[in-house]
């Protein structure tokens, strides 16, 4: 039996025929069976080869070059299909040894050498196969980054995105219709790009700025956790509504928070906790159960001032409150007063498997009441005693304010 034929994907642009060389150039004019997106198939002119659009579906496609084992074909891809084109899928398909593939310059490629910018260290991704959502904290920290966007979502609602998540420390390019005649490239603070329309065929280019902090300028100084006690608004005379920033940190490291971790934090009071454990788990829901009406108000707009949106306050006594809340993957406790151990144990009650609780205290009773009720179900849980101190300036002298020593318990269901 005769060795089927190679098949031949062969990168194109928007100059079409023009744009290849000779030897790829005789491929396609060759060709028996063409294979493409119809605007690749549009830049060959029409000839005596048979024309497969790939918006039948790919699985039809896979089907034809099965049964094209003797005719010469040729899958026309945008620029280099190896390159977030289909030549990787057909050859998990169909097997490598199938294939030649033969590359032309991706419009990616193309978009930097437009802006005039080096490629090698961008953070590059297709929005077609990744919300923006999910490349958000790699867009963050990195220091040039390459888009394809969609129509789904346009360099405008790329640019909308980022800035509500207060990256604005971009400046942006888009570049349309690459090596066509209407080639544009427009730049743009990323407030301008998130007002302005452009063609479906674009490449997104964001290029940080230099000496630009990795945050907006009213953000600076906040932190995903551990934040300064005077960040977060506290009704006055009335005080220790703030789990200390030390501990705070301490906590939510017991956490152990995920992404999309759903979290109690009981007796939330200013909701400092559940506010930085909004900030871990952002895909994730957290419930601050607070009793008091003036507090879970402040909880409110505590979450508006850093700007969290998957915080739920909840009004109502624990635990009593737990019963229309969904399971957690992670509780936190803070109280003071009697009847700790109670909440503490309904909450463990409900929490997954695997789940972590992790509760703070000032009283040695409701420490050891806690612990023996963990010891008689068999648990075992870990233990400090923190004891801090700040240092405050009094002059040109540094004193030491101790802070009042706090008890940390944390523990892991089984």
């Amino acid at each position: 039996m005769a060795e089927p034929q190679k098949i031949y994907i062969v990168g194109i642009g928007e100059d079409g025929l023009e744009g290849l060389t000779a030897a790829a150039r005789r491929l396609v004019t060759e060709a028996e069976l063409l294979v493409g997106e119809p605007h690749a198939l549009d830049r060959v002119p029409p000839g005596d080869a048979e024309r497969l659009s790939v918006d039948t579906g790919l699985e039809e496609v896979v089907a034809r070059l099965e049964a094209a084992e003797q005719r010469r074909v040729v899958v026309l891809a945008e620029g280099d299909p190896l390159f977030y084109g289909v030549a990787r899928y057909l050859c998990d398909r169909l097997g490598k040894e199938r294939f030649e593939v033969v590359p032309h310059v991706s419009s990616m490629q193309l978009a930097f050498a437009r802006v005039k910018e080096s490629w090698e260290e961008a953070f590059l991704t297709n929005l077609a196969s990744h919300d923006i959502t999910e490349v958000i904290e790699q867009i963050r920290g990195a220091r040039k980054v390459g888009l394809f966007t969609t129509e789904r979502c346009p360099p405008r609602a790329v640019a909308a995105a980022l800035l509500e998540c207060g990256i604005d420390y971009f400046s942006a390019y888009v570049c349309e219709n690459l090596s066509s005649p209407d080639e544009r490239v427009t730049q743009g603070e990323l407030s301008e790009i998130a007002r302005l329309h452009f063609d479906p065929l674009n490449v997104m280019i964001l290029v940080r700025k230099p000496d630009v902090p990795d945050r907006p300028s009213e953000a600076v100084g906040r932190r995903l956790f551990g934040n300064p006690d005077e960040m977060f608004g506290q009704k006055q005379p009335k005080r220790e509504l703030v789990t200390p920033g030390e501990v705070r940190a301490m906590a939510l490291a017991e956490m152990d928070l995920g992404p999309r971790s759903v979290v109690w934090d009981v007796g939330a009071g200013s909701g400092s906790v559940a506010i930085e454990a909004a900030q871990i788990a952002r895909e994730g829901t957290v419930y601050a159960i607070e009793q008091d009406v003036e507090d879970r108000q402040l909880i409110v707009e505590n979450a508006k001032r850093f700007g969290v949106k998957n915080l739920v306050p909840i009004l109502g006594h624990a635990p009593e409150a737990y019963a229309d809340l969904p399971n957690p993957d992670a509780v936190f406790v803070g109280g003071t007063g009697r009847g700790v151990a109670r909440l503490i144990a309904g909450a463990f009650e409900r929490l997954r498997p695997g789940g972590r609780l992790v509760a703070t205290m000032r009283s040695v009773n409701n420490v050891a009441e806690t612990h023996q009720a963990f010891i008689a179900e068999g648990l075992h849980s870990k233990i400090w005693m923190i004891n801090l101190a700040r240092g405050m300036y009094q002059l040109d002298r540094v004193r030491f304010e101790p802070l009042a020593p706090t008890f940390l318990l944390a523990v892991v269901k089984p």
